[in-house]
């Protein structure tokens, strides 16, 4: 579990939701993400909870939700640190590759499982690429 997950408890966790999310839908943005993929990388909510997050954000995200924000933005970091240019990095995630955890596929199809561990998986492929963790 990621330091933002663990720390996340009662307020903690109001405090991180709206920024959390807001950074989120940042990322999604540059990235080109559907709908359903967002949805599918914060845990495939019910799509009113999407639509009400994406337009009103929100007060107290479930633990798990804020855990995948947190996977999230270790990738985009990690992107930005290893690709300094904006396109490279926001385009790297949808590009095939060849790597062991990919298998040929894009890190993007890999975290699409749905599965947190996926979004791990990625998270550790590049700080590893990077030489450690953040």
């Amino acid at each position: 579990m990621t330091a933002l997950a663990r720390t996340a408890a009662g307020s903690d966790r109001r405090d991180l939701s709206g920024p959390g999310l807001r950074a989120f839908f940042n990322i999604a943005a540059q990235w080109r993400l559907s709908n359903e993929q967002q949805m599918t990388l914060l845990g495939s909510p019910s799509r009113s909870t999407f639509y009400k997050w994406r337009t009103e954000g929100a007060r107290n995200l479930p633990k798990d939700t804020l855990e995948r924000i947190s996977y999230i933005l270790g990738i985009y970091k990690a992107l930005q640190l290893l690709l300094p240019d904006p396109e490279a990095a926001d385009g790297w995630v949808a590009r095939p590759n060849a790597a062991a955890p990919f298998g040929g596929r894009s890190a993007l199809d890999r975290m699409l499982s749905g599965q947190v561990a996926d979004l791990l998986a990625v998270r550790q492929y590049l700080d590893a690429a990077r030489g450690g963790w953040s």
